[in-house]
């Protein structure tokens, strides 16, 4: 009981320590469990703190036989299924042809390379040596994030490194396991009867046939199970109160049945199921991702503190040689760069960021947890060399991410791929308003990040190729996404005054640097109360206001301004008239957002005054306009 106990807390404190160090969980997840495990045995007298597998010799441990291997194998499912729900058709057409591919071309080059290294190097068997190549393929958001979020890099470089680590980590899942199935596939052809059996020699055809057994298998049964649970879904025969608790067990009933139908077929199940659920149109499906997501840091928490306590001294002996060191040393320095140039030669990337994406590869939680997984598989099979798959991908794992996570700053400014400032914009609210603003700050060059809990408003702000994040401001760490890393302005612009005056509590130390305002409220604009300087574009529209005249007038406009004196005469004159709403003035690249107090702007040499409605050609026609009612 203490045992299992300490595994869940020490996962969660690991995943506390990261957060806090903002580092990657793996890493103080693997070393807590090396030191719980193998570690340990220097101060307890020969026995481990934490004993995953029964010793019988000396009574301890938590599972008797293969029990960890099946925990694992079910873990690992649920995982799988959560990862390959991450993977949307829709985002393969909005990354860019430089990180389509990184995913194909330099997965390929990565997986060949690797393969031929570790033949050679490390001398072990073909099958052995391109499974361990299959492993290392995936990078992983969890090991890029934490690595991106403490550096302002330019866009294009943290799109690339961030949209890698989330496509690829499926398609890396997926290569292992098919690899995996083509060894024990092999297995089966030679006909293991017991004893040592090679991962390498000829394949049979029997063998080659079970493998494609194990693809349809795989691949037919993932798409039903997610049609059919969508289907459920859809026609309510579920409740509500149980559609989380219901769609874990349905992964665990399609994975083992998959498995009982065919030997070995279960992964590839459920990395098909979440791939086909994520890209169909499912009710409830964020409180599923939602579920999912939590129970996976759980499972991936308990897993690797499992995992690396499992590993003996004598696994970590076969890294103590110079070939062990050279391997890593090949991967990072030169599969990884091989990898990027060749997949980027003809892409707008300059060589200096192609360095920085060639130095920045740390594998993650995918890589290790199917390792570890399928290591002990081909272990209890005899396979020879496959004692070496858990601690080489381990070394790889635990090298890349100290490497990168202790230098990624540092190599960035060296090679000066940091953004020199934050100027791009996080607009809370994704209406109508809110595109036509987001949209003409892209066409102008900047980064711009809407945030919305209606789905809609998220869907129609992708169609413009907008970057739209459908979450709530309340529940979500916007702190955490990437694309913000450059954002030092916010905009708050939802009709609710609470929620914008949130948005601001929260997000204006991190993200305005030059500038977090809202919309002025109702009452405010009536004289109800008092209005801040910081509210947004004049002192006499609001929300509603913004939402007509973006309904009415659906452009951006631009007016040359030449004086302190036109632009305060302008921006007077277009609160007296009803078609017009001034948004921001342009000096150069600089972008100041208009506020309710107009001092705070200075004119520059050739400014314009950017506005949303009836373009006007000077600001002679401003005060022209003519006025009906009060205000707008």
């Amino acid at each position: 009981m203490v045992e299992i106990g300490s595994i869940i807390i020490l996962g969660i404190l690991a995943q506390w320590i990261a957060w806090r160090l903002k580092i990657p969980a793996i890493l103080p997840l693997i070393l807590i469990g090396l030191i719980v495990g193998p570690f340990s045995i220097y101060y307890t007298h020969g026995a481990k703190l934490i004993e995953p597998t029964w010793n019988e010799g000396a009574h301890h441990g938590l599972f008797p036989g293969e029990h960890l291997t099946h925990f694992v194998e079910l873990a690992i499912g649920l995982i799988l299924f959560e990862g390959g729900m991450t993977l949307k058709k829709d985002e393969f057409t909005g990354v860019g042809n430089s990180i389509l591919k990184l995913i194909s071309v330099g997965a390929l080059v990565t997986f060949v390379l690797s393969g031929l290294l570790t033949h050679f190097i490390i001398g072990l068997s073909w099958p052995i040596s391109f499974l361990f190549a299959g492993l290392i393929i995936v990078t992983g958001p969890t090991v890029i994030a934490p690595i991106l979020r403490n550096l302002s890099l330019e866009k294009r470089v943290a799109s690339v490194l961030k949209w890698e680590g989330i496509l690829i980590d499926p398609i890396g899942a997926l290569v292992a396991v098919l690899v995996y199935e083509f060894i024990v596939s092999g297995l089966l052809g030679h006909g293991q009867s017991g004893g040592e059996v090679h991962g390498g020699g000829g394949f049979t055809t029997y063998a080659f046939i079970h493998f494609l057994q194990i693809c349809l298998v795989g691949f037919s049964l993932g798409i039903i199970s997610a049609i059919s649970l969508r289907e459920m879904l859809r026609r309510d025969w579920i409740p509500h109160y149980l559609i989380t608790i219901f769609t874990l067990a349905f992964v665990l009933i399609i994975f083992v049945g998959s498995n009982v139908i065919l030997a070995d077929s279960g992964l590839l199940t459920v990395v098909v199921a979440g791939m086909v659920l994520g890209n169909i149109e499912v009710p409830h499906f964020k409180e599923i991702e939602y579920f999912k997501e939590s129970l996976s840091i759980l499972l991936i928490s308990i897993l690797f503190i499992l995992l690396s306590a499992n590993i003996d001294m004598s696994d970590l002996e076969l890294l103590m040689n110079w070939k062990a060191m050279l391997l890593l040393a090949c991967i990072i320095f030169f599969v990884r760069p091989m990898s990027v140039f060749l997949s980027t030669m003809k892409s707008p990337l300059t060589t200096k960021e192609k360095l920085f994406i060639s130095w920045v590869g740390p594998r993650g939680i995918v890589a290790a947890g199917i390792a570890s997984y399928l290591g002990l598989k081909l272990a209890s099979k005899n396979v020879e060399g496959a004692e070496w798959i858990t601690p080489l991908v381990f070394m790889v794992v635990l090298g890349t991410v100290l490497l990168n996570a202790t230098t990624a700053g540092l190599v960035a400014k060296g090679l000066g791929v940091l953004s020199s400032k934050s100027n791009g914009f996080l607009m809370i609210g994704a209406t109508k308003a809110s595109r036509i603003i987001g949209n003409y700050l892209k066409s102008q060059g900047l980064n711009v990040v809407l945030v919305d809990t209606n789905p809609s408003n998220i869907n129609y702000s992708k169609k413009l190729g907008l970057t739209a994040i459908n979450t709530n401001i309340y529940n979500d760490d916007l702190a955490n996404v990437i694309e913000l890393g450059d954002v030092g302005n916010v905009l708050a612009m939802t009709s609710n005054t609470d929620v914008n005056n949130f948005a601001l509590n929260k997000f204006s130390e991190k993200f305005g640097e030059n500038g977090a305002h809202r919309l002025a409220s109702t009452s405010e604009i009536r004289g109800e109360s008092e209005m801040e300087n910081n509210t947004l574009f004049s002192k006499v529209d609001d929300y509603y206001t913004l939402d007509r005249i973006a309904r009415d007038y659906n452009e951006i406009n631009e007016l040359p301004i030449s004086s302190q004196e036109e632009l305060i005469k302008a921006l007077e004159e277009l609160d007296e008239n009803k078609v017009n709403i001034p948004l921001f003035l342009k000096t150069g690249s600089k972008y100041e957002v208009v506020q309710s107090d107009y001092s705070k702007l200075a004119v520059g040499e050739h400014s314009v005054l950017v506005y949303m409605g009836e373009k006007l050609t000077s600001v002679e026609e401003v005060a022209e306009v003519e006025t009906e009612g009060d205000g707008h």
